[in-house]
């Protein structure tokens, strides 16, 4: 299988996820991003290649990322250390100082025992899949060995939190004065960067899941959990509630009265706002296969195009950069601004709702209306191969719920990328048959 997943690679800290494996997925990342001939001119020019690296709150983020910069500064890399801040963050110091990638350490919104290390290549864009099979294969090769003076160098990165709030505050197409935010930091990345933001922008903030120890990252709070969220901002009297997940590429919401504003109403929130402004390039907007029937209704109402791809925000970004699009994600919650980022970012996302809230002078509930959300069910069926999703009968009774559904209802089907199971999505107009149509195809599949 595999080393690079949909995000990286991701395991059991100490399981299959070594301090010996980042170690040598360091090294391996510096002989291949170090080609390339922006590269070969500073070497030229005897400058080393610089890096970002920084972490989620997880305990074991310390040891990997101590293993992946003695990887880096080994093999001749400068390693400018950023310590504890988000995935975005991350992407965004990597563009802002100009450094040659950069490396991330986290496990996104997965339980505090596991982590992960993302790679970005240089403007802080994601790596696409010929890069990491390079780097994967470079892992077993011959490693750069520099000595004396010409070993890499770590250096505490002083002022990254600052330069990140900075950028998201020049972002705000409006101050946020006036609202109640609660800001649900999910015990993890965000917990000191998002409250600090969001009061600079002019709110009143409640903060919870900012506590982070090391092992409650996303345990009980953010997005992958919001109860505690919906009742906080009923019990204060908020506006608006924001969650994110543990490295805070995602954002999710609730509005006044505790209800659930996922990343498929956040886009059609933004999409209309930023045609209205001028801001939407070519009136369109880019999401995933997984995007509920509703979004592409309401984007069609109001004159938007929408472009699809398969699951996962390097897709969507993929998209967004070959057609010069302004904005796109998923409905998890990641959502890319391209004018400021290049991946989800979940501080930038909640702090333009926001701002959407404060100059429309709406509420979220009022802003969300633009979308009818369409009950989606989804059944993973497991132990079955992926080619099953193709077998004719399967086909045949897709058609049929196709058929019965109309242009009020979607199927998807999902051969998973990792496991022996095929998921099954089913929309339609209310839950119960929604619930039917996917029961029913998933026994076709099972066969």
């Amino acid at each position: 299988m595999a080393l690079f997943g949909t995000d990286g690679v991701r395991g059991l800290a100490n399981g299959p996820l070594t301090a010996d494996l980042a170690l040598s997925l360091a090294q391996a990342t510096a002989v291949v991003l170090g080609q390339g001939r922006i590269a070969e001119a500073r070497k030229t020019a005897g400058k080393r290649l610089t890096a970002v690296v920084a972490r989620d709150p997880r305990l074991s983020g310390q040891f990997l990322s101590a293993a992946v910069e003695a990887g880096l500064a080994s093999s001749g890399v400068d390693v400018l250390d950023a310590g504890t801040l988000p995935t975005p963050a991350a992407a965004f110091l990597i563009s802002d100082v100009d450094a040659d990638f950069g490396v991330m350490i986290s496990a996104s919104h997965n339980p505090a025992a596991d982590n992960g290390i993302k790679i970005f290549a240089r403007g802080g864009v994601k790596l696409p899949d010929v890069v990491e099979q390079r780097i994967e294969e470079a892992m077993s090769g011959e490693k750069l060995r520099p000595t004396g003076g010409d070993v890499g160098r770590v250096i505490r990165f002083a002022d990254a939190e600052d330069r990140y709030v900075l950028h998201l505050l020049a972002s705000l197409p409006h101050r946020l004065d006036g609202l109640h935010v609660v800001v649900d930091c999910a015990h993890g990345a965000a917990s000191g960067v998002s409250p600090e933001t969001f009061r600079n922008a002019g709110a009143k903030v409640t903060v919870i899941g900012n506590d982070p120890n090391g092992l409650n990252i996303n345990e009980g709070y953010g997005s992958t959990h919001l109860e505690r969220l919906s009742a906080e901002v009923v019990r204060v009297g908020a506006d608006v509630g924001i969650a994110h997940d543990g490295d805070a590429d995602r954002c999710l919401a609730v509005d006044a009265e505790g209800r659930v504003i996922d990343g498929d109403q956040i886009m059609a929130i933004l999409a209309v706002a930023m045609r209205d402004r001028g801001r939407l390039h070519h009136d369109t907007l880019v999401a995933t296969v997984m995007s509920n029937l509703g979004l592409h209704r309401a984007m069609a109402a109001n004159g938007i195009r929408v472009e699809t791809t398969s699951v996962g925000d390097r897709y969507v970004l993929e998209r967004m950069t070959e057609g010069g699009y302004s904005l796109g994600g998923e409905q998890s919650g990641h959502v890319i601004l391209s004018a400021y980022a290049t991946t989800g970012d979940g501080l930038l996302t909640g702090l333009h709702l926001c701002a959407e809230m404060a100059r429309q002078r709406k509420s979220l509930a009022e802003l969300a209306a633009v979308m009818t959300v369409f009950p989606q069910v989804l059944v993973n069926v497991r132990g079955v191969d992926r080619t099953r999703a193709a077998d004719p009968d399967v086909q045949a009774a897709v058609r049929v719920a196709e058929a019965e559904l109309g242009d009020t209802g979607r199927v998807l089907l999902r051969p998973s990328g990792t496991e022996l199971m095929v998921r099954v999505m089913v929309e339609a107009a209310d839950a119960a048959t929604a619930q039917r149509v996917a029961d029913d195809l998933a026994d076709v599949v099972r066969g």
